[in-house]
């Protein structure tokens, strides 16, 4: 038996039993459950059988890349492209090596590619879940509010994000935080002079951070659909609006007078329908993530999804370190807004330096004027048709244009020497 398409489905039980190796956890066909592949806090993703197709397909209502067959799925989870003939061979290679087909007789494949591509590829006994069970909270005690401490402040502000800035955002320090995981088991975070927790506002759930801790983010009750950071700080006009990776870099850039949004990660969707309300707000509308591996992939996806809605993408000149990535240690190292916005007009430049080579072609240079057009129709000694170009005649009902037309019919077939006045005396 050979290494096909067909013969891993009739393998797998039409791809089924694919689904089920590489998706942990508790579900079922045809029940919604979590996706273990980002940050999923709603309950939308539904493994089911196509009767189209006779095969078995994932659809994640949560996150739109996440929709398709086994051969899809698998290559969603290892960064391959199914309609790429050589990734589609890795593909049916990576299935049949981790669920032991022995359908091929090189076994030695997905040991060289992960050796080629690195981080790339990945068994799925090494796949982690983008959040650790604990620290999903289902159920949760509103947390304990204090005023942040000096160490606090001073965490913002080495960002530039003074008290003002944190609560016109609503941004609080944390003092305890008690929750209730997936699992049922209760937990109580404390927060201390190392370790402390601060919160972002949300609609039925908040979202902690603990930027000096293992696990920096935590999220607590239901995750909306739709989860824009900064939105209602944004407003009615202006000229730029920045997407962020997360929500201190907002902040950051709120701080220095830009306007700028975050959604739940670089990863997370970004809803079309709200980008296109944003364009008839903001003039340009721009990514602006982490200088890191993941950060540039996402800006990449999304310029080609969001291309439509001429969103722009800007990296910054950093290393792409843990501590010189996003626009906040942007600011931390010293650079300025100035400098910021001198990026921004370099980005546009080379944007619309291409267009502007077009138009230079149309530009009328005054010491070399273009050659005065040959006079084929005037009025009043105006020339308003000259030849190689066409000419239109509008008018109201009865104004004259057939009567106009005719006389300039009868002025091209009259014979030589024959004087016509075209003129309509009324």
């Amino acid at each position: 038996m050979s290494l096909t398409k067909e013969n891993i489905l009739k393998e797998t039980t039409a791809g089924l039993d694919i689904f089920k190796y590489f998706i942990r956890g508790k579900w079922r066909v045809g029940k919604p459950f979590l996706n273990p592949f980002y940050n999923d806090t709603k309950a939308s993703c539904y493994v089911y059988f196509d009767n189209g197709t006779k095969t078995y397909k994932v659809k994640d209502f949560g996150n739109a890349d996440f929709a398709g067959d086994c051969f899809y799925f698998v290559g969603k989870i290892f960064n391959k492209d199914c309609s790429n003939r050589e990734d589609f061979i890795d593909i049916l290679e990576i299935i049949d090596r981790e669920l032991h087909l022995d359908l091929q007789d090189r076994n030695d494949r997905i040991r060289e590619l992960k050796k080629d591509l690195g981080n790339k590829i990945k068994y799925a006994s090494e796949l982690e879940p983008a959040i650790p069970a604990e620290h999903v909270a289902t159920t949760f005690i509103p947390p304990n509010t204090q005023p942040m401490t000096d160490a606090e402040l001073q965490f913002w502000q080495s960002y530039g994000i003074d008290k003002n800035v944190l609560q016109l955002f609503g941004v609080v320090s944390i003092n305890s935080f008690e929750g209730t995981n997936k699992e049922g088991k209760s937990y109580k975070l404390l927060s201390t002079e190392t370790e402390p927790i601060f919160a972002y506002p949300g609609k039925r759930f908040i979202k902690l951070y603990r930027p000096k801790s293992n696990y920096r983010f935590l999220y607590a009750g239901e995750m909306v659909d739709g989860y824009v950071f900064g939105l209602e700080q944004l407003p009615t006009r202006g000229d730029i609006l920045f997407i962020t990776g997360g929500e201190k870099d907002v902040m950051s850039l709120a701080a220095r007078g830009f306007n700028a949004i975050c959604f739940n990660s670089e990863t997370a969707t970004i809803p079309k329908n709200i980008i296109r309300r944003l364009s008839f707000r903001f003039k340009h509308i721009t990514l602006l993530y982490d200088c890191d591996k993941t950060g540039k992939e996402a800006s990449e996806k999304h310029s080609k999804t969001l291309k439509d809605c001429d969103v722009k993408c800007l990296m910054l000149p950093l290393k792409g370190t843990k501590t010189e990535k996003d626009i906040s240690d942007f600011f931390k190292l010293g650079y300025t807004k100035e400098q910021l916005m001198k990026l921004f007009c370099n980005m546009l430049d080379k944007i619309y330096e291409e267009t502007m080579a077009i138009l230079k072609s149309c530009e009328i240079d005054f010491n070399n004027p273009p050659i005065k057009p040959e006079p084929l129709i005037t009025i009043n000694e105006v020339t308003i048709g000259s030849p190689g170009n066409l000419l239109c005649i509008t008018g109201s009902e009865g104004s004259g244009k057939t009567n106009y037309l005719g006389g300039l019919i009868s002025g091209v077939i009259r014979k030589d020497g024959d004087v016509i006045d075209t003129w309509e005396r009324k």
